[in-house]
């Protein structure tokens, strides 16, 4: 398949995201203008939802007709730090070499987002038979945090998309279904006394412990339900943090864990999180209560989003099989924000360029092919909305797609 020469206009662009550090700790709002600003010149006027703090924002735009349906095309904005990697270019800078573009977020995700914005007038010249929507998220990095308050502003708008695009970096290959995540911490608080009589203390470090080692038996367990659609084939629960004590003849007032299972769509963490907790409360917490009253255990939900599970034998999946030149469907390892959409009731499929074994490492890069594959897709996509390419989804329900 022949691929169109890659216009500046999306070196330009991808430039330019690629020079705001947007890691999820800083704010985003720099990147949400450049893109607001865009768009607003060409006649296209988003809506943006900040954050409780007004540092942070999604923002959302829509060209084309009025009216429910049409496709959305969606990307997180946030990167995730460079702290301690050893990169041999500038993370904040677009350098170009090989036949690569290397920079922070060239793969996950800006290198789709600048696709996107470079296709934009493409769409605006298009007579449209149903509306494009652009979806831009925050804090996607963390734990799919920011882009909650689009989803449920789409979620209750009479003029919702029937079908989604998530850009994530898949080689622009299709992908229909991932694992969802919850990530939970642990809080256990003991007793603190002098280690030479640590029988009158509650060592908290060991009865966190006696958690993580009962975690380990439940994941065991959980591992047992098995789907080969996805590697590996069952869910997870693994410890990724631990933090507690204070000196070594102390005994541990404290000590708290992180801990995160990505479960298999069909699957519930719950079974997880409900026995540790009644672990904790009916064996653990009366022998550390024998000693203190004061002593506690507590989870706390860092961050939860869904699986995904779509249909790849939709008429929604053929599609998109057309429009990126590929019908090899397959699921990823990886958690996006597409749960949440589906969710939402729009059917979501994820596909864009570059390769997540490029994302988070130093020298981070995308391939300029991958580019301008991006564009072919997109092209294609436009042409199919276009009112000259006769009926397509638009009478279809989530349900069939």
């Amino acid at each position: 398949m022949a691929y169109p020469v890659m216009s500046n206009g999306v070196r330009e662009i991808l430039a330019l995201l690629l020079a705001l550090d947007t890691t999820s700790r800083e704010s985003n709002l720099a990147m949400i203008d450049l893109i607001r600003d865009f768009l607003i010149a060409r006649g296209v006027t988003p809506q943006l939802f900040y954050d409780q703090q007004g540092s942070k924002a999604n923002l959302y735009a829509r060209i084309g007709p009025e009216g429910e349906g049409g496709v959305m095309l969606s990307g997180h904005t946030d990167t995730v730090p460079v702290d301690g990697q050893a990169w041999t270019v500038p993370p904040f800078q677009l350098t170009e070499r090989e036949g690569r573009y290397y920079g922070r977020g060239s793969a996950d995700m800006k290198g789709f987002i600048a696709c996107v914005l470079a296709s934009v007038e493409t769409f605006l010249r298009t007579p449209l038979r149903m509306p494009l929507h652009l979806a831009f998220s925050y804090d996607e990095e963390v734990g799919c945090l920011g882009v909650r308050s689009m989803v449920d502003y789409l979620r209750a708008s009479p003029e919702k998309p029937a079908l989604c695009i998530i850009g994530e970096p898949t080689g622009l290959s299709p992908i229909y279904g991932h694992k969802g995540k919850l990530a939970v911490r642990c809080q256990v608080e003991g007793h603190a006394c002098h280690s030479a009589y640590a029988p009158e203390g509650v060592n908290a470090i060991r009865y966190a412990a006696k958690l993580m080692t009962r975690l380990d038996k439940l994941g065991e367990v959980f591992a047992r339900e098995q789907d080969p659609r996805f590697s590996p084939p069952f869910g997870t629960v693994q410890v990724g943090t631990v933090q507690g004590g204070s000196a070594l003849n102390i005994v541990p007032q404290s000590c708290d864990f992180d801990f995160e299972i990505r479960y298999l769509p069909h699957t519930s963490p719950q079974q997880i999180t409900q026995a540790l907790e009644e672990y904790a409360c009916h064996q653990l917490l009366p022998e550390m209560r024998q000693v203190s009253q004061q002593t506690h255990i507590r989870f706390q939900t860092l961050s939860h989003y869904p699986g995904l599970l779509s249909d790849s034998q939709s008429e929604f999946a053929h599609l998109l099989a057309q429009w990126c030149g590929n019908a090899d469907f397959s699921t990823v390892a990886f958690g996006t924000e597409g749960g949440l959409f589906n969710e939402a009731g729009i059917a979501t499929l994820i596909c864009g360029p570059g390769s997540m074994d490029q994302g988070h490492k130093a020298d981070e890069y995308i391939e300029i092919s991958q580019i301008n594959r991006c564009m072919l897709m997109l092209a294609n996509l436009s042409d199919w909305m276009s009112v000259t390419a006769g009926a397509g989804l638009d009478a279809l329900s989530h349900e069939s797609l």
